[in-house]
């Protein structure tokens, strides 16, 4: 072994090890904003509760007057106790999954939302599925393609981007369910009454994964090593799925914290146009029976759930870009 040779393999193992520790450094500073932001806005949710007019008891029992009702609420969120105490109970309780009582179901709020959680989960891994299936194969087979291709791609991710959530869902039953009868009307009958709301849910996320993976994967193309990897004679295909799309993931892969978010928040007008259960219906009944402690619940788990997904995505972005492991 030369030399040189000795020297670049231990400063080799320097940057490799250097790069290794400014990623957790930074993975843990992503991690800690994580849990700043659920603390924001679980406390966010706590300042609104006690600012809103009227009593603390009448406002989270709602419009229930049996008795004992306003007490019992008192009681559990020792509203007699000084206000710091009151808040630090709060979030403890938040921290062992207490989410309070639901006094117009006269059950525990966790059993509420629990209940119904799977269902808008199951859906919006399915409308995800959608929504990257489409963008990868759109974007895969048009990128850098003939311009009028191109044109037509475009006009299809923007006409998908543009459908609202609920004109879209009215449509497709209307036109296969109502029409055709190629899917059931009943929102329990089993895998096939989940392609419609997910084909509602993720085809306008789909037009916009699409604009967004086909630019970067046409950026991606016109880089030397696409060049250099067409040389030694691999085909096109190949080219695209093997070395340019790795490349090409980063921005999608920025939007997932964002997507999925959205996807949640689609989720709740989806399946009430198409009659599902999860936690769409729950916040509609909550909403209307003025079940303070379930909408509150919903609130605080869409905020969660949208901040873990984001974190989880920086951190990520930190182990396959090797360009933000830099100091």
């Amino acid at each position: 072994m030369s030399a040189a040779t000795a020297v670049a393999e231990p400063t080799a193992d320097a940057g490799t090890r250097a790069g290794a520790i400014v990623a957790l450094r930074r993975a843990a500073a992503r991690v800690a904003t994580g849990i700043g932001v659920m603390w924001a806005a679980a406390t966010a949710a706590y300042v609104v509760l006690h600012t809103m007019p009227g009593r603390i008891e009448d406002i989270l029992v709602g419009d229930q007057t049996y008795p004992g009702a306003q007490e019992a609420v008192a009681a559990e969120w020792g509203l007699d106790r000084p206000p710091v105490v009151q808040y630090l109970d709060y979030l403890w309780r938040l921290l062992h999954g207490d989410l309070g009582t639901s006094y117009a179901m006269r059950q525990p709020v966790a059993s509420v939302v629990g209940g119904q959680l799977w269902p808008t989960v199951q859906l919006t891994l399915a409308a995800a599925g959608v929504a990257i299936g489409l963008a990868l194969a759109v974007a895969v087979g048009t990128a850098g393609r003939a311009r009028p291709l191109r044109a037509l791609a475009s006009v299809a991710e923007l006409v998908a981007t543009s459908m609202p959530v609920y004109w879209l869902g009215i449509l497709l039953l209307m036109v296969f369910s109502f029409g055709l009868s190629w899917f059931p009307l009943t929102a329990d009958s089993g895998v096939a009454s989940l392609v419609l709301p997910a084909v509602t849910l993720g085809l306008p996320m789909a037009g916009l994964l699409s604009q967004v993976l086909r630019e970067s994967l046409e950026a991606t193309l016109e880089q030397p090593f696409i060049t250099t990897v067409r040389a030694r004679g691999v085909g096109e295909t190949l080219v695209r799925l093997r070395h340019a799309l790795k490349h090409a993931l980063a921005p999608v892969i920025n939007l997932g914290g964002w997507m999925i978010g959205s996807l949640l928040g689609g989720a709740v007008i989806t399946e009430t146009v198409f009659g599902r259960p999860g936690l769409g219906a729950v916040t509609l009944t909550a909403v209307t029976n003025k079940d303070v402690p379930v909408v509150l619940a919903v609130v605080l788990l869409a905020a969660f759930a949208y901040v873990v997904i984001s974190t989880f995505v920086d951190v990520v972005n930190l182990l396959i870009d090797p360009r933000l492991r830099t100091r």
